[in-house]
């Protein structure tokens, strides 16, 4: 199916507007994306799990795509990302919900099923293990890295990373795609670290052809909504990471309750600062803990197949 025979909704939520995919019948699976992404990230999803018997949302989250792009920074917090998520549930007619999760949408995930342990009944993530660590705070200060270049520090000062991404979109996030993935060079672990003032995108190389999971038409997609949205709104979502564990004091200690399947690419960058190891004791019910070989961060499209051949068993198990 095209993009333009997909059946997008406007749906009012928490005082905003998103605009989702809405399509199927059966119980209701939320796919969360996250940076720098859009709905479009579970194109290789949504049909079998429609096929499989669900109905799916799929939102441009807050600050993205055709969604509303809120104008302040405490705009992008975690109380408000996760009553937009719940508040999807409530404006289709649904008392429960699953979710499938990826990068940020992971982050936003797991606080939802901890906010409404409730509501959601069980949790796909992919790439991101959930962790409350108290290093979030300085880690987004450029003193806690002293020398060396940290994207989280990087992202903090309002405007400056947005110039840099917004100069070259279509560069931008060809270079983000591509350098995050598995079909990236392996790093050359004698190069030293990278310094603090460099560009995000420095020294991200792109290919020299486009990877079988992004084609020309994908990125001209992706390119389009990013030409329509941005990056101010989804780099605030950074800029609220320092505020993440002021916000949800009830939340010290508390495992996420749902049964969770989680997914991750043996070559995903996220494993040097949010580690998988000893992630168990997070979860009260961890349904399994699997490693894609040579796939990246982009395991919704790098390695689609493997990703539907595993969540949507396990989500139907839980229907």
């Amino acid at each position: 199916m095209g993009l333009a025979d997909r059946n997008f909704e406007i749906i009012e939520t928490n005082g905003i507007r998103l605009r989702c995919v809405v399509e199927g019948d059966g119980p209701l699976v939320i796919l969360l994306h996250g940076f720098p992404q859009c709905w479009y990230l579970w194109r290789n999803q949504i049909d079998p799990l429609i096929d499989a018997g669900f109905r799916v949302a799929v939102p441009d989250q807050r600050g993205y795509g055709g969604s509303d792009r809120p104008p302040e920074i405490a705009d992008y917090g975690i109380l408000d990302l996760t009553a937009d998520v719940d508040g999807i549930a409530t404006a289709l007619g649904h008392e429960d919900y699953a979710l499938v999760i990826h990068d940020w949408g992971c982050i936003v995930g797991y606080h939802t099923a901890l906010l409404y342990p409730d509501r959601v009944r069980a949790v796909a993530a992919l790439s991101v293990p959930y962790v409350r660590s108290p290093l979030w705070k300085p880690m987004c200060t450029q003193e806690f890295h002293g020398e060396n270049f940290f994207y989280w520090a990087h992202f903090q000062e309002p405007g400056v990373v947005e110039r840099e991404l917004e100069a070259d979109i279509r560069g931008t996030l060809l270079s983000m795609y591509y350098g995050a993935s598995g079909d990236a060079p392996e790093p050359d672990p004698n190069a030293p670290p990278k310094k603090a003032g460099s560009k995000f995108l420095e020294g991200i190389q792109l290919p020299e052809t486009l990877p079988s999971w992004l084609t020309v038409q994908d990125l001209d997609y992706y390119v389009s909504l990013f030409e329509q949205s941005g990056f101010r709104g989804p780099v605030n979502w950074y800029r609220n990471l320092p505020r993440l564990l002021e916000l949800t004091p009830q939340l010290e200690g508390v495992q996420i309750q749902p049964p969770v399947y989680f997914m991750m690419g043996t070559r995903d960058g996220v494993r040097h600062f949010i580690p998988p190891e000893g992630m168990e004791e997070r979860y009260r019910d961890l349904r399994a803990k699997v490693f894609v070989e040579g796939k990246g961060h982009w395991l919704p499209i790098e390695a689609s197949q493997e990703v539907n051949d595993q969540v949507i068993p396990f989500l139907s198990e839980l229907r």
